[in-house]
């Protein structure tokens, strides 16, 4: 793997908030981050530019809080918040081991990160400090998963990895359905025909129109995010036909 070059130049890395939370189920487990720190340095050092996307879901979910009777647009802005408390908590760990870390976020506070400013996270990219991107759009409504779609645009990234609890899409609930398929590939029709669990389909549909390829995978299985830089064919990918 040493000698192996990386297929990407620019990636953007999405978790979800429940990543983090490891087998805890909520929360941070500081295990969980200072591991996935490490990985993020692997890459790092391969010469390849990383921005971040995180969820919140560990903390706040807004659409569970309005499904029991929250306003859906203040619930969403509190899920917001808690993508910005795991965003730095990352950047903690990241510069804990010596990466340089910018947090950058869609709602502005000053005292805590920059605001997203596009052409000040390219800079940082090329700079090679890591880009960690807090509060979704800045917008109720839309998910981080959209979020991350919009951002990787804007910023040039070449593929989307989606980093998740499970080792790629399944054609059901695997833990529920033991006859689930799993899929090597699949186009961007197929995920939004199927309602398959990939990304929502605002976030697809985003990537099908600028044929951003996604990439799906085990988060927990250490080494995964390096091996799908160097190329290799683990998870799920999502790409035009």
């Amino acid at each position: 793997m040493a000698d192996r070059k990386p297929c990407y130049g620019r990636i953007l890395l999405k978790l979800s908030g429940e990543a983090l939370a490891g087998e805890r189920g909520y929360g941070i487990d500081p295990e969980v981050l200072s591991g996935l720190a490490v990985e993020i340095r692997e890459v790092l050092e391969l010469g390849v530019q990383v921005a971040v996307v995180i969820g919140g879901g560990n903390i706040f979910r807004g659409v569970a809080a309005a499904s029991s009777g929250m306003d859906r647009a203040g619930a969403d802005h509190m899920g917001m918040l808690a993508t910005v408390m795991n965003s730095l908590a990352l950047q903690d760990a990241l510069e804990q081991i010596g990466v340089m870390t910018r947090v950058q976020t869609a709602i502005e506070m000053r005292e805590v990160a920059e605001p997203y400013i596009r052409r000040r996270a390219v800079r940082h990219l090329e700079k090679g400090r890591v880009v960690i991107l807090g509060g979704g759009t800045g917008n109720p409504y839309f998910t981080t998963d959209t979020a991350a779609s919009l951002r990787a645009m804007e910023l040039g990234a070449e593929v989307i990895l989606k980093a998740t609890k499970v080792d790629g899409v399944y054609s059901a609930d695997p833990v529920k359905h033991k006859d689930a398929i799993r899929y090597a590939r699949l186009s961007y029709l197929d995920v939004l025909k199927n309602g398959l669990n990939v990304m929502d389909a605002t976030a697809t549909s985003l990537c099908m129109d600028n044929d951003l390829p996604i990439i799906v995978f085990k988060l927990s299985c250490r080494g995964n995010i390096k091996k799908v830089v160097l190329g290799e064919e683990i998870g799920t990918i999502v790409k035009g036909d």
